[in-house]
C-alpha cells in the first residue's frame, strides 16, 4: 500500500528504526485504478539508492504484485500493466509476492498466472486457499512458495488453509499475519497453534500436523519460503544471528518435556525474555531495548487523533 515515494521513505524509516530484520515489498495504493501501473520510476530509484535504505542488509527490497486478477472482469488488470510491473520487478531482480487464489472470488489466479508463463521461483503466493491440484503442481514445478495467514484468512471468511496438500506437494510453506488490522496482534505464537488446530480438525487426526512441523513453517520453512533460508531460520555456523529467547521460568511454560510442543502449545509474546537480530539485543528480560512503547503507543494515539480530525470520521 505504498501512496507515495514520500510514504516509501518513511515506512522505510520506520524500519531501520524498528532494528527488525524485514522484507520491504513495493507495491500499489489500496485504492489505485487497474488501469494505473505503479511508480516504476520510484522503484527504481529506492533499488538505486537501496544500500542507503537496507540498514547493512537487515532490510531488503522486494516487489509485492498485484497479478494479473484472474477471470474476474471486475478485478482483472490490463495486460500491459501487469506485464511492466512483473518485468520491472523481474529486471531489478526483486523477490515477488502476490495475494493469490485467496477465496472462492479468486479461483483460478494462480493457474492464470501459470498459463501465462510469468509463475517461477522468485514468486510467492500469499493465501492460496482455493489452489487446485493442478496450481498446486504447477507451484511446484516452477519452484515457487505459499505464505499462510490463518488468522486473518479464517477472519475475513476465505476459508481453511491447505497446510497439508501443499506440504505433501514438497511447497515451501511459511506462515504470517498478513496484517495486524485484521488479526489484532502479531502473535506467532498464536498463529503457530491455530494452524495446526486446523489442519488436525480437518484431518480429524489428532498428530496430522505435529508441533515439531509446525515450529519449522514459523522459522526455517519461513526462512525457505522467502527465499533467505542460507542467512536465517535456524541456528547453524556462518548464518546470522537472529534468535528469540522464551523464559521457562514462566508458570504456563515450566513443565513441559518437549520445546517444540510448548512453543506451539503453551507459549505467549508475553514469556518472551530476549530478541536478538543480527546479533544485537532488542529485547531483555521481557523489556524493549530499542524503543520505547509508550512513548511510540502516545504518537500513534495522536496522529491516528489528527488523521480523524483531518477526515471529519468520528
Amino acid at each position: 500500500n505504498i501512496r507515495s515515494p514520500a510514504h516509501a521513505d518513511k515506512d522505510l524509516q520506520a524500519l531501520r528504526e524498528s532494528g527488525l530484520r524485514a522484507r520491504f515489498s513495493y507495491g500499489a495504493a489500496q485504492a489505485q485504478p487497474n488501469n494505473q501501473p505503479i511508480a516504476i520510476a520510484d522503484l527504481d530509484r529506492l533499488k538505486q539508492d537501496w544500500a542507503n535504505y537496507s540498514n547493512d542488509g537487515l532490510i531488503t527490497l522486494g516487489f509485492a504484485w498485484r497479478g494479473m486478477g484472474g477471470n474476474n472482469p471486475a478485478t482483472a488488470i490490463p495486460p500491459e500493466i501487469y506485464k511492466a510491473e512483473i518485468e520491472s520487478a523481474r529486471r531489478l531482480g526483486l523477490p515477488i509476492s502476490v495475494h493469490a487464489s485467496g477465496s472462492r472470488a479468486a479461483t483460478g489466479q494462480v493457474d492464470t498466472i501459470a498459463k501465462a508463463g510469468l509463475l517461477a521461483d522468485d514468486m510467492q503466493i500469499i493465501h492460496g486457499v482455493v489452489l487446485t491440484p493442478d496450481e498446486i503442481a504447477a507451484i511446484k514445478a516452477a519452484g515457487a512458495s505459499v505464505s499462510l495467514s490463518p488468522t486473518s484468512e479464517l477472519r475475513i471468511g476465505f476459508g481453511l488453509p491447505q497446510t497439508a496438500n501443499l506440504l505433501a506437494a514438497g511447497i515451501p510453506v511459511g506462515l504470517s499475519v498478513d496484517t495486524v488490522e485484521l488479526t489484532g496482534n502479531a502473535d506467532m505464537f498464536g498463529i503457530m497453534k491455530f494452524i495446526q488446530n486446523i489442519e488436525n480438525g480437518k484431518s480429524e487426526s489428532e498428530f496430522r500436523l505435529t508441533a515439531r512441523r509446525v515450529l519449522e513453517l514459523a522459522t526455517i520453512e519461513g526462512a525457505r519460503s522467502m527465499g533467505i533460508a542460507n542467512k536465517i531460520g535456524s541456528l547453524k555456523p556462518g548464518k546470522r544471528a537472529d534468535i528469540i529467547l522464551v523464559s521457562t521460568k514462566d508458570i504456563n511454560l515450566g513443565v513441559f518435556g518437549d520445546p517444540a510442543h510448548m512453543l506451539v502449545t503453551a507459549a505467549q509474546p508475553s514469556n518472551v525474555d530476549t530478541v536478538i537480530i543480527d546479533g544485537r539485543i532488542l529485547k531483555r528480560a521481557g523489556k524493549l531495548t530499542a524503543m520505547n512503547p509508550v512513548q511510540i503507543a502516545t504518537e500513534a494515539a495522536a496522529a491516528n487523533l489528527a488523521l480523524r480530525k483531518r477526515a471529519n470520521w468520528w
